[in-house]
């Protein structure tokens, strides 16, 4: 296999724009694509641009119902909202299927060994469930690239980890039955931000029970804390699991500038979250790793982070950039009730998982 890694992009993207005075706006991905190359992503021999087919029909209707799609397409017609918060119209829906298909561009590349890692510049619509969308969502282009390396490569076991400030909601439900999808999410305590989901307890149904896993974090939470619950969730997971490629998914919206979260990451904090998801998936699914990189909101900060953990997932070994802002310090709570958090997680799942087994168990004298 390739050790390059591959940078899907589209220009048209920048069509994702969903208006003036909304969050999310269509230069974010541009403005995040002339920051890697002013550092020099571009530059390095092992990182090739590529440029995306929009999905097909076929690849969406693999991960959303018929009935849903027809629906899009004909607000999109109309140039009507799907909801307050998620407008369509056919350039936003153009966009869209060029995000999907540059999910499915990363899984070709990985799976025909034309790349090590793949990263979707603008991807990540975690929000978007079988036969819903919303929260700035039509499509959930996670879901499209599973069930695409499903259908092509005959994949049968997918690691998602969905690092976005928001909890995967559309992600968790569309897999919370599958145990063939381990999902798991580190977001912001759903108690204080959209869409209020994400709790601890929703581990999954019937064959997929133990195969959610949510770790809710305080606001104000860190790198340290952060990276704590990451090495003692994510990794042991993914370390028995053994995937056959590893998914994440999220942007700059965890970092603590951000205008719609209140988690506070630092541009180091994302550098080493992807750098670890690379150093994992070296060791459990023989590198196989897609970054989709799409969340964030304070277009000051989001170049910098996107490139940071652009630059961990494609090998860098340390970048050379500054914070926009000065940082803060983390509240002492949050180390506590995150580690707490751990402690209830590891026992809803100890049956379900080896790694755990033991844990919290009284011992015999």
């Amino acid at each position: 296999m390739s050790e390059k890694t591959v940078i899907v992009f589209h220009e048209k993207m920048k069509q994702y724009d969903l208006g003036e005075g909304h969050p999310f706006r269509g230069d974010r991905f541009a403005n995040a694509m002339k920051f890697f190359e002013n550092q020099g992503l571009f530059n390095l021999p092992n990182v090739v641009r590529v440029e995306p087919q929009p999905a097909s029909r076929e690849d969406l209707l693999r991960a959303h119902d018929e009935k849903y799609l027809d629906l899009i397409f004909r607000l999109a017609e109309a140039n009507k909202s799907y909801d307050v918060e998620t407008p369509v119209s056919k350039q936003i829906l153009e966009a869209a299927m060029l995000i999907a298909g540059s999910a499915v561009e990363c899984g070709k590349q990985v799976l025909e060994g034309k790349a090590k890692r793949a990263v979707a510049v603008g991807g990540g619509y975690h929000h978007a469930g079988r036969s819903y969308g919303g929260g700035f969502c039509l499509f959930n282009d996670i879901a499209v690239l599973i069930e695409f390396l499903r259908a092509k490569f005959g994949l049968k076991r997918f690691l998602v980890l969905d690092h976005d400030v928001h909890a995967g909601n559309g992600t968790s439900d569309i897999y919370y039955r599958d145990p063939s999808v381990l999902f798991i999410s580190l977001h912001q305590d759903p108690r204080t931000l959209y869409p209020g989901t994400g709790f601890v307890h929703q581990i999954g149904e019937g064959e997929g029970e133990g195969y959610n896993v949510n770790v809710p974090l305080p606001t104000g939470t860190s790198d340290n804390t952060y990276l704590y619950a990451l090495n003692e969730v994510f990794v042991p997971l993914a370390e028995e699991f053994k995937p056959e490629i590893i998914v994440s998914n999220g942007g700059s919206d965890p970092h603590f500038a951000d205008s719609l979260g209140n988690l506070a990451l630092t541009t180091r904090g994302f550098f080493s979250l992807s750098c670890l998801v690379k150093e994992t998936a070296e060791r459990v699914c023989g590198g196989r790793y897609v970054l989709l990189c799409g969340s964030g909101y304070n277009p000051k900060v989001l170049p910098v982070c996107w490139y940071a953990l652009v630059a961990g997932a494609a090998g860098l070994k340390k970048i050379k950039v500054q914070e926009p802002y000065e940082t803060s310090v983390e509240p002492p709570h949050c180390r506590r009730t995150v580690e707490k958090t751990v402690d209830e997680l590891k026992r809803l799942l100890r049956k379900h998982w080896s790694c755990f087994s033991g844990f919290g168990m009284d011992t015999m004298p």
